[in-house]
C-alpha cells in the first residue's frame, strides 16, 4: 500500500485510507486553554529549527504548528502548579493528538520529563518584538526521514531494503557536533504540510518517520 502511495498509482482503497488518516489529523490549538504537550531533546540539539535558530535543548522554547515565531507562551503544569514562559521557534509536533512540543529545558521546569506527554494550561502572551531569525533562506522542500545511522554502511544497507517500495530512497550526510549522521530519506514535498500528510501512513507501517527540510 505504501509503495502505491509513493509511486502515484493509488488504488481506491489506498486513497480512502490516506484520505481518512489525513482528514483526521489533529490541529494544534492556538487559543488560551488546556493543551497536550510533549518534549524533544536529542538528537535535535544543535540543529536548525524551522525558524532558522539553532535548537538548544536546555533553553526555554517550543514548537507549534502555526503560531508566529517569537510568540511567548505561559505554561502551567496543573499537576504540580509549576510554570514556565517559552518562545515558539520551531514547527511541530507532527504527532496526532499533540498541540505543543517543548524543549527539554522547559520540560524540566514543568517537571514533565519522565511523563513525556501531559496536559498543560496555556496562556498566550504578546509576541516578542525583538525576535529575529538567524538565517533568511527558506527550505526548498521537505522529505521524510525513516532512519538515521552513525555508520554509512548501515545506512546504505537500510536504503537498499527500501528501494523496492521507495525508488527515491536516498542518504544525506549531516554533521552533529563531532559526529557524522547518515539520514535515510524518502519523498520530496514542496510544503511541510504535504510531507506531514504522509506521516500517519508511514508510521502505521512501523517506521519512525519524521520530517526533514532540505535547502
Amino acid at each position: 500500500m505504501i509503495r502505491a502511495a509513493f509511486s502515484g498509482v493509488l488504488s481506491s482503497t489506498v486513497f480512502l485510507c490516506i484520505f481518512n488518516l489525513t482528514s483526521c489529523t489533529h490541529i494544534p490549538r492556538d487559543k488560551d486553554g488546556t493543551w497536550t504537550a510533549s518534549w524533544y531533546g536529542e538528537p535535535f540539539h544543535g540543529r536548525k529549527t524551522a525558524s532558522g535558530e539553532t535548537y538548544n535543548m536546555y533553553g526555554l522554547t517550543a514548537a507549534h504548528k502555526h503560531l508566529p515565531f517569537g510568540t511567548r507562551l505561559h505554561l502551567t503544569n496543573p499537576e504540580n502548579s509549576r510554570s514556565v514562559v517559552v518562545t515558539v521557534n520551531d514547527r511541530g509536533p507532527f504527532v496526532r493528538g499533540r498541540d505543543l512540543d517543548l524543549s527539554y529545558g522547559a520540560a524540566r521546569k514543568l517537571d514533565m520529563v519522565d511523563d513525556g506527554v501531559i496536559i498543560i494550561e496555556v496562556r498566550i502572551l504578546q509576541s516578542d518584538s525583538s525576535y529575529t531569525r538567524e538565517i533568511s533562506n527558506e527550505p526548498r522542500g521537505y522529505a521524510i526521514q525513516l532512519a538515521s545511522f552513525s555508520d554509512r554502511n548501515s545506512a546504505e544497507q537500510f536504503r537498499r531494503k527500501l528501494l523496492g517500495s521507495y525508488a527515491d530512497a536516498r542518504i544525506t550526510t549531516v554533521k552533529s557536533g563531532d559526529k557524522t549522521l547518515y539520514r535515510v530519506l524518502v519523498g520530496s514535498y514542496p510544503t511541510r504540510a504535504g510531507a506531514a500528510s504522509q506521516l500517519p501512513v508511514l508510521q502505521a507501517s512501523g517506521h519512525s518517520a519524521l520530517i526533514r527540510e532540505f535547502f
